[in-house]
């Protein structure tokens, strides 16, 4: 699921997701002691709670704040410049402003209220989404900041020196998604200047003005995807506007700049900026076995048709384009050598795995994962394909040496020849051509 599609570009107010387990009870009221009362932001705690025992959160949490605290009954209406706290043994959402409940169902063993909410909270409020993860000792809400990102908003993560237990935290911020990493009055500090920002509450024209705009010799627009090509070789002239306008406009909110002109002038005083655009552009989004559907097409219909013509020695040869960080590669890969274990031969696979980002390429290569990075892989198919390492997992070498990851710019390279099968799924496009 693409969330920059889907989320919203008119959400009416911000609202702040904070996801926390052990010693998060105390990392929040250090954060909500600091933060205005008009802040015009909502609030909500996602705290894991045990089910057997009646929550006393909002009672504790009033003492330290003048804003309305509340637990969140079903089919609440979210309001600005109130905070609301999960119910025990609950699983929580908000769908046009309204929380959702259900009870809590456990996601690859464990529970994560964070991740669910957050998810839900990208495509609620799109760049007015801001996730917040504090102490705890699991890894919930790590996936949820990358939906938060994916959508245009902001994430946070308490730094490891405050936290008293810093897992959660940390997983977080391996994933590469979080934005600033912070002790929890610091982080009150930034979003009460993240609500002071006229962008923030404008920012639909800005996207208008730059997607109908087109770039004119000498301005502001001009200047920042000639900086683009220079530092990066990458045209973006032709790609996305919506894209390129949401990725530009939530860096403007990262450092507060009011005009396209302003952001342009920090790029050409800055080259790691230009980088960092570069790569937010090419926003990430990609899981394993994403499109259960397809791949299971895969399976029944795609690889029997291409195996019944193969001969031993004759080569299966794929291509999976905008291959991203190797998901949707390793997929492929497990449902290769899933369909060819019950047969008496396996002709030779090679899968060739191309993308633009230096950066997510290195990532494919070493396949290595978190584990809650891997919610669409079965434990059977962990058990048989991954090997458990410290924090993670990693794809195992009989698995890897199948695919070959290489630098490739679609919009200027020639395509790969004598192929099989090429693999779009990651691409945006959802195919699968034979």
């Amino acid at each position: 699921m693409n969330l920059e599609h889907l989320a919203k570009t008119d959400a009416p107010f911000p609202v702040v997701g904070i996801a926390a387990s052990a010693g998060g009870l105390e990392a929040f009221t250090d954060l909500i002691r600091h933060l205005p009362t008009d802040t015009g932001m909502a609030f909500v705690l996602i705290q894991h709670l045990s089910p057997d025992y009646e929550s006393l959160l909002s009672e504790i949490l009033s003492r330290f704040t003048e804003m309305p605290v509340s637990q969140v009954q079903d089919q609440m209406v979210v309001e600005p410049n109130q905070i609301y706290v999960i119910p025990p043994n609950a699983q929580m959402t908000l769908v046009d402003g309204i929380f959702n409940l259900a009870p809590r169902q456990k996601i690859q063993g464990h529970y994560a209220p964070g991740d669910v909410f957050f998810g839900s909270l990208a495509v609620d409020r799109g760049n007015k989404a801001i996730a917040v993860v504090l102490s705890g000792m699991d890894g919930d809400g790590s996936q949820g900041v990358k939906a938060v990102k994916e959508a245009g908003g902001v994430t946070f993560a308490q730094c490891e020196a405050t936290a008293r237990f810093d897992r959660m935290p940390n997983t977080a911020v391996a994933t590469g998604s979080v934005d600033f990493v912070l002790p929890p009055q610091t982080i009150a500090t930034e979003l009460t200047k993240l609500s002071r920002s006229p962008y923030l509450h404008r920012s639909e024209a800005i996207e208008i003005q730059i997607v109908q705009e087109s770039p004119q010799p000498g301005d502001a627009l001009e200047t920042i995807l000639a900086l683009l090509r220079t530092t990066t070789g990458i045209d973006f002239t032709l790609y996305k506007p919506t894209t390129i306008a949401r990725r530009m406009q939530r860096r403007m909110l990262l450092y507060k700049f009011e005009s396209l002109k302003d952001y342009a002038q920090y790029l050409q005083k800055h080259p790691a900026e230009v980088q960092a655009l570069y790569e937010e552009i090419l926003i990430h989004v990609t899981s394993f076995f994403r499109d259960p559907e397809t791949f299971e097409q895969l399976k029944t219909q795609v690889l029997p048709t291409l195996s019944q013509n193969k001969m031993a020695s004759t080569s299966i040869r794929i291509w999976v384009a905008g291959c991203s960080t190797g998901e949707e590669v390793y997929s492929i890969a497990i449902c290769l050598l899933e369909f060819f274990s019950d047969r008496a031969t396996m002709p030779p696979i090679q899968i060739f795995a191309t993308d633009i980002s230096e950066a997510a390429l290195n990532k494919a290569r070493a396949g290595f994962y978190l584990k809650n990075q891997l919610g669409g892989v079965s434990p059977a198919r962990l058990n048989r394909f991954f090997v458990p390492i410290s924090g993670g997992y990693q794809i195992s070498s009989n698995l890897r040496e199948l695919c070959v990851f290489a630098r490739h710019n679609l919009g200027s390279d020639p395509p790969f020849s004598n192929l099989d099968l090429i693999s779009c799924l990651d691409f945006g496009q959802k195919e699968l051509f034979a």
